[in-house]
């Protein structure tokens, strides 16, 4: 089977600006979704993936900064 699967090469502050812009979409999609946007809920299902999948594939040192960056703002009252 053939590997759809294409290589990205972005610069780490480019991946970092694009992981900061799917954390933002996230929350929106959240608020959508608890107001009962079926739509929003799928896609939210979709950014989450996205998500897991950036995180993965992220170097060690970057996934330490993001955690501490998350925690911020879970303590803040916000979803993260």
């Amino acid at each position: 089977m053939f590997d759809k699967q294409q290589k990205l090469e972005i610069s780490p502050e480019d991946f970092n600006a694009i992981e900061s812009a799917l954390h933002t979409q996230s929350k929106i999609l959240h608020v959508q979704a608890s107001a009962g946007g079926s739509n929003a809920r799928r896609r939210l299902n979709e950014v989450k993936r996205v998500l897991a999948h950036l995180e993965a594939q992220k170097p060690t040192d970057a996934k330490r900064e993001c955690r501490t960056r998350i925690g911020w703002f879970s303590r803040s009252g916000l979803p993260g």
